[in-house]
């Protein structure tokens, strides 16, 4: 698997998309943490909260577009104009950073997601034309480690640097040459002959979207991927969201152990998808996910129980260092740790089964599709664990909710990797 990193038609382009997902992340994080410290004043919390809505909003508005795009032009052609267009997004972002306006701030998180949207198609769509399919499993786990490891970096670097002396200045800066060194990245991936330039561009965002989406569903060889996938998402969307209630509430624990247990999720699912290459060999199959849904679901119920008493700690908000030294924490942290690795096994076989059996021609629009169902999933996790906090269900009772609803999802994954057919 790592030998694909050596190799001349992949690594360029992993190196293209894993500087992008830092330096979206890494963007991110510190504006949010600016307007939260700094410029939002009483509206922090609602800015915060526009913020996440502005970015994710462009996955429902051009997914569609993007993926008609990708299936019509040269894939590598158009990795090189989005990264392009990564400098031009990420300059204006930069003057926001000096001047210190949440407004070009907030606009330009939009601009970002419309460019990690026209991204998204292509990211998946182009493996099978850069990799051999013995080595498309690999392929796929590089990607999605190295994305979740990218996210890590961008986000912790992001939050620790722009409050700094001068801050404002080395994100500005940075964001820019991230842009550029992703660009030039860009630039020695190899051509690939367009999937179907007869494709026709659908000026209606509403009309096209429902159409791939009518076609997803209708395609039984990859829509059960496609939903189990978006199933990760929501179950990753969920923790990652409340990683912040559950350090201050259960744990009584600082920032730092948030940051903690972002480190412990992002590199065990790289791990996770890592494991997963060596342990199938390039077979694509859907046989070990199943298994790893069940397994997922063992660690987050035993997380509940390890979680002293399922309610909030008794004692002060704890430092990192106060934290560790707890005994019951290193269970609390392997839990969260080993659902991060199941979730590596579980995710990179279900993306290569899509990019197997997707019409070459329709693979990216396949794709958008994919990436208009996480949106739609993630947008439930937030709206499913806002209903259950109003509730007055805490933290370690949604975490529960979603491990129990994990085992039905675990049942449905059985028939689905019976009925999946040959690779």
């Amino acid at each position: 698997m790592l030998a694909l990193l050596k190799s001349r038609r992949f690594f360029p382009f992993f190196a293209a998309q894993f500087l992008g997902a830092a330096n979206d992340n890494f963007y991110k994080n510190a504006l949010v943490i600016l307007i939260a410290y700094r410029l939002g004043g009483e509206n922090a919390a609602l800015l915060v909260t526009i913020a996440a809505g502005l970015f994710i909003l462009p996955f429902f508005l051009f997914s569609a577009s993007a993926g008609q795009l990708a299936d019509r032009l040269d894939k590598a052609r158009l990795v090189r104009l989005v990264k392009a267009l990564e400098i031009a997004v990420m300059t204006l972002g930069a003057v926001g950073f000096l001047w210190r306006q949440e407004g070009v701030l907030l606009g330009v998180l939009f601009l970002m997601g419309a460019q990690s949207s026209l991204f998204g198609p292509v990211k998946y769509a182009i493996l099978p034309a850069i990799v051999a399919d013995r080595d498309l499993i690999g392929a796929n786990a590089l990607t999605e480690g190295g994305t979740f490891l990218a996210i890590l970096l961008g986000t912790i670097a992001g939050g620790l640097l722009v409050l700094t002396p001068g801050g404002e200045v080395i994100v500005a800066c940075t964001v820019v040459v991230l842009a550029i060194a992703g660009w030039i990245a860009a630039l020695y991936v190899d051509d690939v002959a367009p999937a179907d330039p007869n494709v026709r561009i659908n000026p209606n965002i509403v009309n096209e979207t429902a159409a791939i989406m009518r076609h997803a569903r209708a395609n039984t060889a990859i829509y059960p991927s496609m939903l189990a996938i978006s199933w990760f998402w929501l179950l990753g969307a969920t923790f990652l969201a409340q990683f912040p209630n559950f350090a201050k509430g259960p744990l009584h624990a600082d920032e730092q152990a948030v940051t903690l247990m972002l480190a412990l999720f992002t590199v065990g699912v790289a791990v996770g998808s890592g494991l997963c290459a060596h342990v199938l060999k390039g077979r694509i199959s859907l046989k070990i996910v199943p298994w790893s849904v069940f397994l997922m679901s063992v660690f987050i119920i035993d997380l509940y129980f390890a979680t002293p008493k399922g309610v909030d700690a008794p004692g002060p908000i704890m430092g990192l260092g106060d934290l560790i030294a707890k005994p019951w924490v290193w269970r609390v942290m392997a839990d969260l740790m080993m659902i991060a690795v199941t979730g590596g096994f579980y995710i990179v076989p279900l993306y290569a089964t899509i990019q197997k059996r997707s019409d070459p021609r329709h693979r990216a629009r396949n794709i958008a599709a994919l990436n208009v169902l996480n949106a739609l999933f993630m947008v439930a996790s937030a709206a499913i664990a806002a209903a259950m906090l109003a509730q007055g269900i805490g933290v370690v009772g949604i975490f529960l909710a979603v491990g129990l609803a994990n085992l039905g999802a675990g049942l449905w994954t059985v028939k689905m990797a019976r009925a999946a057919p040959p690779a």
